[in-house]
């Protein structure tokens, strides 16, 4: 037996890509009353570690996640005003032309692709590692702390998630590449 989830609102994100799903949540959960449910649905892949990852920050409640034929439907509920957080944004950025830059000098710098397989399949800077961002936490003893990492995502939103876990971690020489590879001018490859 299912049990019908309650939700106050309903938000359609199917189609869209980051960092759309996120940026509409903000605004949808900003108009509703503290202790309301939002019903996020969006077929992104990356709206799984995104949404996750943003209620973290802010100290709204994650509830669940319920997949159906390719539909990711997330349910968060607003915290009230003492529960939540200000956002922070990580305060170490480089720009896709300092990234080109360095790599095209040949300093020792590692590029941390934190989008989903598919994007990062499709075109990538070259010699960039992949660790989508859900994966994260679980592959970080496979990262070296003393090493210069680059983080880059589309859009420059999950890197950012993913260079604030990186410095709780302990990785001190991490910078996150904005804007991304939505906008990078430098050589990709791609899988054939």
């Amino acid at each position: 037996m299912t049990i019908a989830i309650q939700t106050n609102r309903v938000l359609e994100c199917e189609g869209l890509a980051c960092p759309m799903p996120v940026v509409k949540t903000k605004k949808a959960i900003d108009e509703m009353q503290p202790g309301e449910v939002l019903e996020v649905r969006a077929t992104d892949k990356g709206s799984v570690a995104d949404l996750q990852g943003w209620a973290k920050r802010t100290g709204h409640q994650y509830i669940g996640l319920k997949e159906e034929n390719g539909v990711f439907r997330h349910f968060l509920r607003k915290a009230s005003d003492s529960e939540t957080k200000t956002e922070i944004k990580f305060p170490h950025i480089m720009s896709n032309e300092e990234l080109n830059q360095k790599l095209t000098s040949g300093d020792s710098i590692s590029v941390l692709d934190v989008r989903e397989p598919a994007e990062y399949a499709f075109g990538r800077i070259p010699g960039a590692v992949s660790v989508p961002l859900g994966q994260l936490e679980e592959k970080l003893s496979q990262l070296d702390p003393g090493k210069e990492y680059a983080v880059v995502c589309r859009t420059g939103n999950r890197s950012d998630m993913a260079c604030q876990i990186l410095a709780e971690r302990g990785f001190s020489k991490v910078k996150n590449v904005v804007p991304g590879m939505s906008q990078w001018q430098g050589a990709t490859e791609s899988d054939e």
